[in-house]
């Protein structure tokens, strides 16, 4: 039995037909593609999201390979994917779709299993929020996203630190290599030193903020809190928000509790 659903043209505003790959910063409002077996839950996450001015539903997928199918005919902005779905499973569909640069991805689960977290990065994942996320977290992980940022829920984040420190060999812990991005600086290149600012913007990350909390905490703007993150993965050589902090976990520039050392 299918559940995928489609929100008539006359209600969603007008695809828009990104350039090059993902769209980037999109105007409001963003356009969400939701993919999960269970109807009543995507009934009520759809309900919670088009309550939010700035996001709109456009779409239901109950498989992975709807998901795709509807991805490349809608053009979301940012799909919200569980993972154990029938047929093509949510991690798959991930990769196809980030293959094509349809859409942004936020894996959205009831597991918190460091192996789907592995899997569902490798496959391009933004983002890993768990189905216990309130309202609010979720709406805003999706602004997250949809704005070029990464996302992970604070217990996800726990689990990359649990992973972190007790790694005993960087290597181990690179995103296309089966871990999470505890590696050395490509190239052999030694890091550069940390500002005090951008420590704490890294402390505040690592204990899973998203930038607009980091700049309330900081009483700086996002834009602020994210050129700072841009010179912390550039002065430590590192590809993503998820790699800088795993990578500061396993170095001790912050401590488990997500205090700077």
């Amino acid at each position: 039995m299918t559940h995928a659903s489609e929100v008539p043209a006359s209600q969603a505003p007008a695809p828009q037909t990104p350039v090059s790959g993902t769209p980037s910063a999109p105007e409001a409002p963003v356009r969400v593609l939701l993919a999960d077996d269970q109807p009543l839950l995507l009934q009520g996450i759809a309900t919670i999201l088009n309550a939010q001015p700035d996001l709109q539903v456009i779409g239901t997928a109950s498989s992975g390979q709807e998901a795709v199918e509807m991805a490349e005919r809608l053009r979301p902005h940012v799909i919200c994917m569980d993972i154990e779905m029938p047929g093509m499973d949510g991690i798959e569909a991930t990769a196809r779709v980030r293959g094509s640069g349809t859409a942004e991805v936020i894996m959205l689960t009831t597991f918190n299993r460091e192996d789907y977290l592995l899997r569902a990065l490798q496959a391009g994942a933004s983002g890993f929020l768990l189905k216990t996320a309130s309202p609010e977290q979720l709406a805003e992980g999706i602004r997250t996203v949809a704005g070029g940022e990464a996302l992970l829920a604070p217990e996800v984040t726990r689990s990359l630190i649990r992973r972190a420190v007790r790694s005993g060999n960087p290597r181990d812990a690179d995103v296309h290599d089966g871990g999470l991005g505890t590696r050395e600086p490509r190239g052999g290149m030694a890091p550069d030193p940390l500002s005090e600012r951008e420590v704490e913007v890294l402390s505040l990350a690592a204990r899973g903020l998203s930038n607009a909390e980091i700049g309330v905490r900081l009483f700086i703007g996002a834009e602020t809190v994210k050129t700072h993150m841009s010179r912390v993965l550039a002065k430590l050589h590192l590809r993503n928000r998820v790699e800088a902090v795993a990578y500061a976990y396993h170095h001790r520039i912050v401590t488990p509790d997500g205090d700077p050392t």
